[in-house]
């Protein structure tokens, strides 16, 4: 099924960390949207089509869903969902994929392109346009085209959401590689670039974190990660013991303890984001999770700029359209065709 879119004419505590300016931006607490976020009816537009993938005919994730019984329903004393095995906390079932393509105005079939993959795209595909049809209208960025891809549903632990983007592992990207990119191009004659300095992943919250994954895990394929309010604390369900602490294992031992990665980082955290007030040792406090990622970042002399925003909540939509277009831009710094 298609659908075609046209577009209108270690660290430190949360506070002491978030005010040092080596470490990160501080923005807010008042926002507005960039100028890029409007409609430009006097410059080119790009086209949203789309089309949707159905869980039978995917080999990498048949399709789950949360069970709702005592093990889904337990929590730590801070509310938080606790890892099950996947007989316990999931079972087979069906699901709809809404895959979104945004196409560049000038676009020519069958030519080589850089792109960017979103996760939750559906969410985030009119904003992401308008901010490439400005970027690439003032050649702030190359000409490129966006895969924004939905998750196969459901939310956290159990779901088929939690596994494809809470997993800490290559699947995911592996799954984008063999089962959604071809079907792109072929639907819509694009060659993608072979150049992992010419693709991009974004997303936010878990989406985030399946966005970093994909590079940290296959820096041959992606290599610009975009994040708001990345989920880097304990959500992998069902546990990996080679990971336990899920995708807090990222700045507590797999960023410090592993060879630097060719990984250019965007990325933002709110101060009230979610669960800012519980401890360390839950590994759920998302500002203190997203600031030892910056402070993990830099000691290794990775390519990163943090944004920390005031008075802002869990992917707060007011600085998703304030900092949308920079970031953009940003993470497409240094690329050469």
């Amino acid at each position: 099924m298609r659908f075609t879119i046209a577009l209108a004419p270690l660290l430190l505590t949360t506070g002491a960390l978030a005010q040092d300016a080596k470490t990160g931006e501080v923005i807010g607490p008042s926002y507005t949207d960039a100028p890029e976020m409007a409609v430009n009816p006097s410059q080119p537009m790009g086209t949203l089509h789309g089309f949707v993938m159905l869980s039978q005919d995917s080999k990498i994730y048949p399709g789950i869903r949360q069970l709702q019984n005592e093990t889904t329903a337990k929590r730590d004393a801070f509310g938080n969902r606790i890892a099950a095995k996947a007989e316990l906390q999931s079972e087979p079932a069906p699901y709809r994929r809404e895959v979104i393509v945004y196409i560049p105005a000038g676009y020519k079939a069958g030519t080589e392109t850089p792109f960017m993959v979103v996760q939750d795209g559906r969410d985030y595909a009119t904003r992401v346009a308008l901010a490439l049809d400005t970027l690439i209208a003032q050649k702030r960025v190359p000409p490129m085209v966006a895969v924004m891809i939905q998750s196969g549903g459901g939310d956290a632990q159990g779901s088929e959401r939690g596994l494809e983007y809470d997993t800490v592992s290559g699947r995911y990207a592996e799954f984008v590689e063999t089962e959604v990119l071809p079907l792109v191009a072929r639907n819509y004659r694009i060659a993608f670039t072979k150049d992992p300095e010419g693709r991009a992943t974004m997303g936010a919250s878990s989406g985030a974190a399946a966005a970093f994954s994909m590079a940290w895990f296959h820096p041959e394929w992606y290599r610009r990660v975009l994040s708001y309010s990345g989920t880097f604390v304990n959500q992998q369900s069902p546990p990996d013991p080679a990971t336990p602490e899920g995708a807090w294992d990222y700045h507590a031992h797999l960023i410090p303890e592993s060879p630097k990665r060719p990984i250019r980082l965007w990325m933002h955290v709110g101060e009230k984001d979610l669960h800012f007030d519980d401890p360390e040792s839950t590994f759920h406090n998302w500002p203190m999770a997203n600031q030892r990622m910056a402070a993990a970042l830099k000691a290794k002399g990775y390519a990163y700029h943090y944004v920390f925003a005031k008075d802002s909540v869990h992917v707060d939509q007011r600085v998703v359209g304030q900092t949308l277009p920079g970031a953009i831009e940003w993470l497409w710094q240094g690329y050469r065709k």
